[in-house]
């Protein structure tokens, strides 16, 4: 049950980053710049934390957290 919220948790994160990349390349303001970095940052994070979930479900849920916490949304200006 850890894996799949591990996974999930995983999957927004990417689902977020690309989303930023995304309107970073239409708009080039910065802030999206930056959280598209952070994303990529987190998600390496949560997938150390999915391959850890397989072994130990508490630490491993505990770095996907901390991945979580890495990529919180920063400042960022409307677009659409």
């Amino acid at each position: 049950m850890y894996v799949y919220i591990a996974i999930i948790a995983y999957f927004v994160v990417l689902f977020l980053t690309l989303r930023d990349i995304r309107i970073f390349r239409r708009t080039r303001i910065i802030s999206y710049r930056k959280g598209a970095l952070k994303g990529i940052i987190s998600s390496f994070v949560m997938l150390v934390g999915v391959i850890l979930t397989l072994l130990n479900p508490e630490l491993g849920m505990l770095v996907v957290f901390i991945g979580l916490y890495v990529n919180r949304k920063g400042q960022r200006e409307i677009v659409f």
